[in-house]
């Protein structure tokens, strides 16, 4: 593959738009662009938790995540494609499945932290809703694919569940929430 991005600054932004892949140029604050960049962080925030891992298997599992999530984000940019397939959503079905399994049942809440790493996978998990939250707001006005909505739903409960899995792989207890505190 020859040099794709051989300049960074293009100034083509400069005036409050940005282009899509087709070459169509939108207002930088888009629903289509917040849902772009709302994906975009939450792909960074899961790259920042994997630097913070140390275990092959989730670091292996999070890194198709990002495949997936950069998908994603090229499905935004070009209105009408759709990347992400039903399998997708089972293999996070399975996977949720599986690790869910793993670890004791909730009978509360649960607040966010443990270990570093996994306090990284409930911001990721909070940026995932967000992110699902962007993309129904850019469905609500132009169409958005079903798989899509679906995976993003699914990656929320599967990063909560993978904090879990994290707090129980690092001896780390799950901080329960105590409603007498409240």
């Amino acid at each position: 593959m020859g040099n794709r991005l051989s300049k960074l600054y293009t100034r083509t932004g400069d005036d409050g738009t940005s282009g899509l892949s087709g070459g169509q140029r939108i207002a930088k604050n888009h629903e289509r662009m917040n849902a772009m960049g709302t994906v975009d962080e939450l792909n960074s925030t899961i790259g920042m938790m994997i630097s913070k891992l140390d275990d092959e298997e989730l670091s292996t599992l999070m890194t198709a995540i990002q495949h997936d999530l950069f998908n994603i984000g090229g499905e935004i940019s070009m209105p009408g494609h759709s990347f992400i397939k039903a399998d997708k959503i089972a293999g996070l079905e399975n996977q949720i499945d599986a690790f869910n399994g793993l670890v004791e049942p909730l009978k509360d809440f649960i607040l966010p932290g443990g270990s570093e790493a996994a306090a990284v996978c409930h911001v990721a998990r909070a940026i995932a809703r967000r992110a699902e939250r962007d993309v129904v707001t850019l469905h609500q006005a132009e169409p958005v694919c079903d798989t899509t909505r679906q995976y993003l739903n699914r990656l929320s409960d599967l990063l909560f569940v993978v904090a879990r899995i994290i707090n129980l792989r690092t001896g780390n207890p799950d901080i329960l929430w105590n409603k007498e505190l409240a």
